[in-house]
């Protein structure tokens, strides 16, 4: 099985999202596993824009990049700018090393709505990108 390492700034909302949607994707094609450079928790929105598509996240873990040294994925995937140009070197043969930056509605101040509005549009935008990698990569 292939093994998929999903990486922000802080592992708690677009790392997350990417990781429930490639979960539900790839299914017994892919080991996913997510992690920032830093640990934020798991961004309480991030969870309730998932439970709206019957994506449950909320056992989701925050986890550091290092949590993972000695395992050997065969994609990483970089979600924001921040982790890509701060994300430690990985190596290996058939690594491939992917990168999209991603609308980060955490950052959005507004109205309850506004805000609401800003993950689903992210989610939108996260699960595209899933479903083309998983049609590309897992065939």
């Amino acid at each position: 099985m292939k093994k998929l390492l999903i990486i922000c700034t802080g592992n708690s909302c677009r790392s997350q999202i990417a990781h429930g949607f490639m979960n539900q994707f790839a299914k017994d094609k892919l080991e996913v596993y997510s992690a920032g450079i830093e640990t934020h928790g798991i961004n309480p929105d991030a969870i309730k824009t998932m439970k709206k598509v019957g994506i449950d996240i909320s056992n989701h873990t925050s986890n550091l990049i290092s949590e993972y040294d000695g395992i050997t994925f065969d994609f990483i995937l970089t979600v924001c700018d921040h982790a890509s140009e701060n994300c430690p070197v990985f190596i290996g043969e058939s690594l491939v090393k992917l990168h999209h930056n991603f609308t980060d509605p955490s950052k959005l101040k507004g109205t309850e709505e506004e805000v609401e509005s800003a993950f689903e549009a992210t989610r939108l935008e996260i699960k595209n990108y899933c479903k083309n990698f998983t049609d590309k990569y897992l065939k």
